[in-house]
């Protein structure tokens, strides 16, 4: 007899992430960072919170595993030291911040169907709402910090002296790989309210001197020549096939010869439906962007083919990473 169990856990999946949100919003896994073990008194005071409605809170926690209890006392379960204290290597807290600013789209998802068009403005976390793109630039620093460490070592720049990153947000992949190979030079292009933000964290990380920002919407903006690398990381899902084609027909033309494109992404077969979180991450896509959605590394690769670039090759990441790293070179 079919089983009704993954229907109503995707019903009540809401509940889950309210939690987590809420959680991290309260500062509960760095406080329990510093007590080390809390009773709910303690940890409501550290939080400035209501004690009742902490405990509820602490013991959701604990029933999703991400807090230990003992007795009256909560600690944070190992994942929860490792990814949700700010300060940690593996801090995802400010990443998850993003899934959190974009849930109210998502409680609007039958409007987004019935119209096809986004339920916010794409501009809100672009520049136009300062606190929202303060709030998505760095959650995008957070979540690329983490995924950085993981591909940074796998794309070989040797030999590369300038790299250009379109679309490269808060310039975190930039800046990884200039500490890498100490010979490079990187260019962020950007908007401009974006790229300020940019600035301040590629400073305070100390590498101005070898990443610098460039203000401007890389649509219409020329990409300055003379490149031996491009990145288009993380940011294709939100264009068109036609506008991913003039981005790959601008890069070829700043490219030196045998210079090569890196493309990080969500990307699905050709059935678009797999893997799963690419399928809904294309959702996500078009709730708060335009033309937001997931192509397949076979669209992908048809559209670098198109534009000239050769030697494509394609790497799929597991879980959680869950992305897909693709390269292709100009011919010498």
């Amino acid at each position: 007899m079919p089983d009704p169990t993954k229907i109503i856990n995707l019903a009540n999946a809401f509940y889950n992430s309210c939690v987590l949100f809420t959680a991290i919003d309260l500062g509960i896994f760095d406080a329990l960072a510093t007590l080390k073990k809390g009773d709910c008194k303690t940890i409501a005071r550290q939080c400035s919170s209501n004690p009742r409605g902490t405990q509820l809170l602490l013991d959701a926690c604990v029933a999703l595993e991400l807090l230990i209890k003992d007795g009256d006392h909560y600690s944070n379960s190992p994942e929860s030291e490792l990814f949700l204290v700010p300060g940690r290597p593996g801090n995802l807290s400010q990443a998850i911040r993003y899934n959190r600013d974009v849930y109210p789209a998502w409680g609007q998802l039958k409007e987004m169907v019935l119209s096809g068009k986004p339920v916010e403005k794409p501009a809100i976390h672009l520049g136009e709402d300062t606190d929202r793109t303060r709030n998505f630039v760095l959650a995008m620093h957070g979540r690329a910090l983490w995924i950085g460490h993981m591909i940074v070592p796998v794309i070989d720049l040797d030999g590369c002296r300038q790299l250009l990153d379109i679309g490269g947000g808060p310039g975190t992949y930039s800046v990884l790989l200039a500490q890498k190979y100490h010979k490079l030079k990187c260019t962020v292009m950007d908007l401009p309210e974006v790229a300020a933000i940019a600035r301040e964290l590629i400073q305070g990380q100390k590498m101005a001197k070898r990443v610098e920002t460039i203000a401007g919407d890389y649509h219409s903006a020329d990409f300055p020549p003379g490149n031996d690398t491009i990145l288009f990381f993380g940011m294709l899902h939100q264009e068109t096939p036609g506008d991913i084609i003039s981005l790959f027909e601008k890069a070829y033309a700043a490219l030196k010869p045998g210079g090569k494109v890196w493309i990080l992404d969500m990307m699905t077969d050709k059935t678009h439906t797999k893997p799963t979180f690419s399928a809904l991450f294309a959702v996500n896509m078009a709730l708060t962007t335009t033309n937001g959605w997931v192509f397949s590394d076979d669209e992908l690769h048809g559209w670098l083919k198109t534009t000239g670039f050769i030697n494509f090759k394609v790497k799929k990441f597991p879980q959680p990473l869950m992305h897909w790293l693709v390269q292709a070179e100009k011919p010498r």
